[in-house]
């Protein structure tokens, strides 16, 4: 089993969302986060200049069987990609063991 954490735009959870529903992810949690990126300046918007120090993305924690691992991250980096900076990361870790605590069921069964 894999865990995938993946830190993307507000604006494109939806997609991210339709894209992991469309290939049968359909458990994961997700938080509003607030992080520091690598761009240093800001931008000015309709005479508004924004700083983009504190960027303001969505964060996603998805646990799959290895089998599902690539088509998941697949799925991540075509629906949340823009082609600009912010864009986000994704970070695949394993997982040693899961349990699902209504069944008891634990492994491949705990996630399923």
């Amino acid at each position: 089993m894999k865990q995938i954490e993946a830190i993307i735009r507000k604006s494109k959870f939806d997609d991210v969302k339709d894209a992991l529903h469309q290939i049968e992810v359909n458990f994961f949690s997700y938080w509003d986060v607030t992080g520091v990126g690598n761009e240093k300046q800001g931008h000015v918007y309709r005479g508004i200049s924004y700083s983009t120090t504190d960027i303001q993305r969505r964060y996603l924690s998805i646990v799959v069987s290895d089998e599902f691992l690539q088509s998941t991250v697949d799925a991540i980096l075509e629906s949340a990609y823009t082609g600009n900076v912010g864009d986000g990361k994704i970070f695949v870790s394993e997982v040693i063991e899961a349990y699902r605590i209504r069944t008891k069921e634990n492994g491949q069964a705990g996630i399923n």
